[in-house]
């Protein structure tokens, strides 16, 4: 029977004897030998943790032949790595020492698209890191990623803006991904992929993020379509792609608000903002609300008499729109969040009105008493 993790005992003298026998030949001087021991570490480490940390003495010699002539080779050693580094923060770190990092950078500009498509997925699986995150950023692996946004498969692509997601949540990272010019291909994806997928969840954190620098704001409002594909996240996006599309479009207003106030609202973005101050996360709606403020002709209350409610706010924001069909959408969309807020307040009356009635109320309760044993 063949030897899996999944159905074998790895503490027993069978599974210690191939294991054994797997890294002798991983360091033997056949190559064949290697690309199938390669192979072997890639099987029996596909669904067991600690089959990974058994076989982290094949790091150095996996690493070692990527750096071979053979695609072949090549490959077995990519699968196997991946393999070992897949929540194993170790084996992530080892791959990076032992100096994985400059054949599989050298493997994003192959021009085997299996090849490439592999190098990626190593670079996202290793860059969830937070030891690797700098270091593969100082490695120049980051314009290569940006590169494959524009010509890589639709794998490689996904899988890039995963690896650039990863890197960017180590803030001394941005500039790195900043200087690779991104947002055009960011853009040209979130037009192109399904708003609700994770690609373009990741991509709108990047543009939320890049933003956050006078170079990405300049660099999303001179994309063509640029606050478009960003407004149509918010709109369709997924709840976590809504809340990163909202956060980019609240960074630049109250960066320079009387730069980014039209060309926001020239995209019609008040449906979208109304929407999430009812259906949005906790941390939309609030963002929204203080988006909707911000696009007002003044960002302030114009007198302590006038009501600065949501309602006057955004009916302040719609006698500026132009455009009848602008205006005519979000003022439907006014009286529907209006209604829809009525009925919220509603239902919780009648939930506390069933809750405690004087009727159901026994005539002998008192708060005082103590419950009865």
């Amino acid at each position: 029977m063949e030897l899996t993790a999944a159905n074998s005992e790895v503490d027993s003298p069978r599974w210690t004897s191939a294991v054994d026998e797997t890294l002798r030949l991983i360091q033997s001087d056949d190559l064949y030998a290697k690309i199938e021991a390669a192979k072997e570490i890639r099987r029996l480490t596909k669904t067991s943790h600690r089959c990974r940390r058994q076989f982290s003495a094949a790091v150095e010699p996996l690493v070692d032949m990527l750096r071979y002539g053979s695609v072949e080779a090549n490959e077995a050693a990519l699968f196997a790595l991946l393999n070992l580094a897949v929540k194993d923060e170790t084996n992530k770190i080892c791959i990076v020492n032992a100096g994985a990092l400059e054949p599989i950078i050298s493997f994003l500009q192959s021009e085997c698209s299996n090849l490439q498509e592999h190098a990626t997925a190593a670079l996202l699986t290793l860059s969830a890191s937070s030891i690797n995150k700098p270091i593969i950023a100082a490695s120049g692996a980051i314009p290569f990623l940006v590169e494959i946004l524009g010509h890589g498969t639709p794998e490689a692509k996904a899988d890039a803006v995963l690896a650039l997601y990863n890197l960017s949540t180590h803030s001394d990272n941005l500039p790195f991904i900043l200087d690779a010019a991104p947002i055009p291909l960011l853009v040209d994806l979130l037009k192109t992929c399904k708003k609700s997928s994770k690609t373009a969840e990741k991509c709108t954190a990047l543009i939320e993020s890049l933003v956050g620098f006078d170079e990405g704001r300049t660099a999303l409002t001179s994309e063509e379509g640029g606050v478009l594909a960003v407004v149509e996240i918010l709109e369709s996006g997924s709840l976590q792609s809504r809340e990163y599309a909202v956060g980019t479009l609240l960074t630049m207003c109250q960066t320079d608000r009387c730069r980014y106030r039209d060309p926001i609202l020239r995209e019609g973005v008040i449906p979208g903002l109304l929407e999430l101050t009812v259906q949005g996360t906790p941390k939309s709606q609030l963002k929204a609300q203080t988006l909707l403020r911000l696009l007002r002709e003044s960002p302030y209350p114009r007198s302590e008499l006038q009501s600065d409610t949501l309602e006057n706010i955004v009916c302040d924001i719609i006698s500026q729109i132009e455009g009848e069909d602008q205006s005519g959408k979000a003022k439907k969309m006014l009286a529907e969040m209006v209604q829809v807020s009525m009925e919220q307040s509603l239902r919780h009356l009648q939930q506390r009105a069933l809750v405690c009635t004087p009727a159901d109320l026994p005539i002998s309760s008192c708060a005082s008493e103590v419950p009865s044993k």
